[in-house]
């Protein structure tokens, strides 16, 4: 049975991200303008080079042989971006490499902040620390990431002297390795940091009230009417009761390695495929952009199928029928 779930829904989800490509790529290519307009003031630029440009790239032909011949290019490797002529491919795993420390580290600080902060507000509930947690929670939403960010290098720069934009500082290529090592990651606390900032802030507030529909459950006040001490009654009955919403969370969060923060890493000059999708956009380089949005879409897909294994393992009262 549990077989046969598995299969099924992993043909529903071939099935949507071949009806995901389809739309996406309809809307890129829907949308005003093309490659070849992105410079007409360009003198050197004739009618007749940008005819041997829409033909280079199937842009002269209908809409869905430019489909038929994106997916062949991507499934075969061929595909090549229209701005450097390049792969796409291979230019999407380097940043994603780049991206990939990011990302991993910005999840960390999110989920290792987010929890002790949700679950002490909603065991102290009404005290001075929730409510001061509440605040913060608000006041980093609020807050615009693009300004945390500039306030951050000034002080960072103006304190410390040391240079935090991109990922490593120029003029250590011949340095020894424990100083290249610091140095990567110095360059990474400060961008990880702040892109967490916002999800520490959402996380903590749905923590704290998931925990409070929980602790108030008859099966918490029976296992504290048996003795229990209060860190068993909380971490081992209460909490495992509230993670099943965080596992559609976690499913949901594959999909940021491709899009990151894009403003962070615009303004930390860090070199992702956040940034590589915002470059590709202004260049109306097509490839990358459906190749990113592919990416996504698949991420999300795996996401959702790995909540779901999940869900049956978390939760012994779930069972496939």
């Amino acid at each position: 049975m549990m077989f046969k779930y598995f299969t099924r829904a992993l043909t529903q989800r071939i099935f949507l991200a071949f009806l995901i490509s389809i739309i996406a790529h309809a809307v890129v290519h829907l949308a005003p303008g093309e490659p070849s307009e992105v410079d007409p003031s360009n003198p050197l630029m004739k009618p007749e080079d940008i005819a041997q440009i829409r033909m280079a790239f199937h842009l002269d032909q209908p809409l869905y042989l430019q489909y038929a011949y994106w997916i062949r290019d991507l499934v075969n490797g061929d595909l090549k971006s229209f701005k450097d002529s390049q792969p796409v491919l291979p230019k999407i795993w380097e940043r994603f490499l780049n991206s990939l420390p990011l990302f991993f580290v910005g999840t960390l600080i999110v989920w290792c902040l987010s929890f002790p902060t949700g679950i002490y507000a909603a065991v102290n509930r009404g005290s001075k620390y929730d409510r001061l947690s509440t605040f913060g929670s608000y006041a980093l939403i609020s807050l615009p990431s693009f300004f945390l960010a500039y306030v951050a290098i000034l002080w960072v720069v103006n304190n410390f002297g040391v240079p935090v934009l991109g990922m490593r500082t120029f003029g250590l290529e011949d340095a020894s390795g424990i100083s290249r090592f610091m140095d990567r990651v110095w360059h990474l606390v400060l961008p990880s940091f702040l892109s967490a900032m916002g999800g520490v802030a959402v996380l903590s507030r749905y923590v704290r009230s998931q925990m409070l529909e929980v602790i108030d459950q008859d099966y918490v006040r029976t296992a504290r009417s048996k003795g229990l001490d209060e860190d068993t009654v909380i971490y081992k009955h209460a909490l495992r009761n509230a993670l099943l919403p965080f596992i559609t969370m976690f499913g949901l969060m594959l999909p940021a390695m491709v899009g990151g923060s894009v403003i962070v890493e615009q303004i930390f000059a860090w070199p992702g495929l956040g940034r590589l999708g915002y470059e590709a956009i202004l260049n109306r380089d097509y490839p990358v952009i459906l190749t990113l949005n592919f990416i996504a879409a698949l991420l999300t897909l795996l996401g959702t199928f790995i909540s779901d294994v999940l869900y049956a393992v978390a939760d012994p009262r779930i069972r496939l029928q």
